[in-house]
């Protein structure tokens, strides 16, 4: 697990992606405790080295076949009911995989925020209502589905949704589909998403 504390009242879930806790997650801990926020990232994966970005087939066979959506969400709600009398705020951001746990997770009442970074597996969860403020960010394009199709249904109430230029992992430096205007641009949004919530 990542955990950087800063003797904050809120604290921020990263929930991360199929590769588990690698360079991208480190960064995104850091940067988001630069802002004042206590930082967790727990390992889903349960294993100590993170897959390589080459081997993306085997690192998403690996989470579906031996995680699963509902069981990284149970993980997620039992970190949150056993900290969350520590902190006034709790936040959920996720990316990718981990956006759809977070997505999973916005029909608590313990949380008072989620983000959700290219969440492509949300559109099998379209009946959720969101509870809390939602934040998500899509790319342009997907390989799995259909941006401009998806986007419509999901505008509930709670949900504000941007659409960026770029690929899914466009915020992740290490990643070739990395799109530094709209890293920079999402970030900068959920910055202020969560200073407000």
């Amino acid at each position: 697990m990542i955990n950087i504390q800063r003797n904050s009242n809120k604290l921020i879930i990263v929930v991360h992606e199929i590769y588990g806790l690698n360079q991208h997650m480190m960064k995104v801990c850091e940067s988001l405790s630069e802002i004042g926020f206590d930082v967790i990232c727990p390992n889903l994966l349960e294993n100590e080295a993170p897959f390589d970005y080459s081997i993306e087939v085997a690192a998403y066979r690996n989470f579906m076949e031996n995680i699963g959506f509902i069981n990284a969400r149970n993980k997620i709600k039992h970190i949150i009911q056993e900290i969350k009398h520590q902190y006034e705020k709790v936040f959920i951001v996720g990316f990718s995989v981990g956006a759809t746990v977070a997505w999973l997770c916005s029909e608590e009442s313990e949380i008072d925020g989620i983000v959700g970074y290219y969440g492509s597996r949300i559109r099998s969860y379209l009946e959720i209502e969101p509870l809390s403020p939602t934040l998500l960010f899509f790319p342009e394009s997907e390989k799995s589905f259909n941006v401009d199709e998806l986007i419509p249904q999901l505008e509930k109430k709670n949900i504000e949704i941007h659409k960026l230029p770029g690929e899914h992992g466009f915020s992740d430096l290490y990643n070739s589909k990395y799109n530094a205007k709209s890293a920079q641009e999402s970030f900068d949004i959920m910055v202020d998403f969560l200073l407000s919530n």
